[in-house]
């Protein structure tokens, strides 16, 4: 279970305050890639705190009501368009860096500020200092909290897509490669909202 004994250390080393930062979405064929930052005013939760993927749906929505009524957050949300241009593991970082800045900007007359990362050898273009963690989402609980708040906030926008193109399921895969997404794109061809430079969508474009 994740704790906050990454983030006690922190600032043990004289930062004002730590928030944690995770991504949803890197994988799925259709839709954006999401971020999240939150630095916590509490660290006692009522609802579960763990990696977004071993909550349910539901668990994640009552624990992204209590996050966001007990931390300072913010989201970057960067479009498949955008994921074609940059590929993805730029496009992430590019959330990543504007979830921090959003975070950041809700904090007031806080200097010293620490991010710790989910993942490994992730190169943000911030003026923070900043540390990876490798599992970081079922390790720190900032991390975790940032887990739920990306993947509730996908998952929400994928259900509006789901209403705008029916034809494809999103509400049920969020745009993973499911087979029953694959058989759909085969049905319906390629959506204003997949990723073109993803396998197979790019052979069904250059079909």
């Amino acid at each position: 279970m994740p704790n906050f004994s990454y983030e006690s250390a922190v600032l043990k080393k004289g930062f004002e305050c730590v928030g944690g930062v995770d991504e949803a979405g890197r994988g799925p064929l259709a839709g954006p890639v999401v971020a999240a930052a939150v630095v916590l005013k509490k660290i006692k939760f009522k609802n579960r705190i763990d990696d977004s993927k071993l909550l349910s749906a539901s668990q994640r929505e009552k624990a992204y009501y209590e996050i966001t009524q007990n931390s300072f957050f913010g989201t970057g949300i960067i479009c498949e368009k955008i994921i074609d241009t940059l590929n993805i593991l730029r496009a992430t970082r590019l959330a990543m860096e504007n979830a921090i800045y959003s975070c950041v900007h809700k904090i007031k007359g806080v200097e010293r500020l620490s991010f710790l990362i989910d993942g490994t050898n992730i190169a943000l273009d911030i003026p923070y200092k900043f540390q990876c963690i490798i599992g970081g989402d079922s390790k720190s609980l900032s991390i975790a909290c940032a887990s739920i708040i990306a993947k509730v906030t996908r998952d929400r926008i994928m259900q509006i897509y789901d209403k705008v193109y029916p034809e494809y399921g999103f509400k049920q895969h969020k745009g993973y490669g499911t087979r029953e997404h694959i058989l759909n794109l085969k049905k319906a061809g390629v959506s204003a909202i997949h990723r073109r430079s993803f396998y197979p969508v790019s052979l069904m474009c250059n079909a």
